[in-house]
């Protein structure tokens, strides 16, 4: 138990046959416990730094044994004394740390919610998964990352770890990127849900449905992001996650062609972007795909309708109801 206050468990029993036999010598105390005359001073010499011991007025050259009473009291006395000074410490830390979200809250309220940078982003992002209680839904277009899914995965893991529920948008053509196919299969073994659609909406992130964080620029998200807590602009970005999601495709899920036109979901959505006018550039980076992959559906459908030509696709797919 004396260990707790500090003392050696060898030390305790030099201590206690120094109690017990108040006359011994180092000699006699080193036979007594099963130590060498060398160990035992090194013990004294503990036992004297929590003043337990101190020098003998009758056997000079010796040293006596404090009565528990009085040494070990004061040894309570001090490790008190010094657990105050350290709750003390703490209390004050807490009150500098309250002070600083405060101050920092009142920053934001002040000079807005715009984020500015990744380091930015990333803060913010750690500190909404750290507050979450319930649910976060994610789009993400695009082409992700290895690094970026490899500094995502600790946050995850702690927020899945609570119980929380995170759902999961990607493109279509992520599906053919190990490295995310591998995340999102990790994301559903911890329960979460990931789907995914040719086109989905720009990238967010929604927690608890009173929190998002969009990009200040869709084309650049490194660019910065606005941090939203507004219930009108929160209610507009659920409704567009969640009509994404419920066409979206689960992950591990075949997609299935139209029955009725034999297109493929993103052949369907190439046809659309590109007949709002879109370039294959522009309706590539909407699908996630690469300009030569657009050229590529683009051939596989015009021989479908016997087209020579982009404008005869454009008026066969038409007449046909493909648009």
């Amino acid at each position: 138990m004396l260990e707790a206050l500090g003392l050696s468990a060898t030390g305790a029993v030099v201590y206690r046959a120094m109690l017990d036999h108040p006359g011994h010598g180092v000699d006699e105390i080193a036979a007594q416990c099963a130590l060498s005359p060398t160990q035992v001073h090194d013990h004294l010499d503990e036992l004297a730094g929590l003043m337990l011991v101190r020098a003998s007025a009758d056997h000079p050259g010796r040293m006596r044994a404090i009565d528990p009473e009085v040494g070990l009291a004061d040894m309570l006395a001090r490790q008190e004394a010094e657990l105050a000074a350290r709750q003390a410490r703490l209390a004050a830390s807490r009150a500098a740390v309250t002070r600083m979200v405060a101050d920092r809250a009142e920053h934001r309220a002040t000079h807005g919610e715009h984020l500015l940078g990744m380091d930015a982003i990333h803060a913010r992002l750690e500190q909404m998964g750290h507050s979450t209680t319930s649910e976060v839904l994610s789009s993400q277009p695009g082409n992700q990352r290895p690094e970026d899914l490899t500094a995502s995965r600790p946050a995850d893991a702690k927020v899945l770890a609570r119980g929380v529920t995170m759902r999961t948008l990607y493109q279509d053509s992520t599906r053919h990127q190990p490295h995310v196919t591998t995340y999102a299969h990790w994301l559903l073994s911890q329960g979460s849900e990931v789907r995914t659609a040719p086109a989905i909406p720009q990238r967010m992130v929604i927690v608890d449905r009173a929190q998002a964080l969009v990009p200040i620029d869709p084309a650049d998200n490194r660019k910065g992001a606005l941090h939203v807590t507004e219930p009108g602009i929160l209610h507009a970005l659920l409704d567009l996650f969640e009509q994404a999601w419920n066409t979206a495709v689960p992950l591990g899920a075949a997609q299935p062609d139209d029955p009725a036109t034999g297109l493929t979901p993103t052949e369907r959505e190439l046809l659309r972007l590109l007949g709002t006018g879109l370039t294959d550039d522009a309706a590539g980076q909407r699908l996630g795909i690469s300009s030569r992959t657009v050229g590529r559906h683009m051939a596989s459908i015009m021989e479908r309708l016997g087209a020579a030509s982009r404008f005869e696709a454009g008026i066969k797919a038409a007449h046909k109801g493909w648009l």
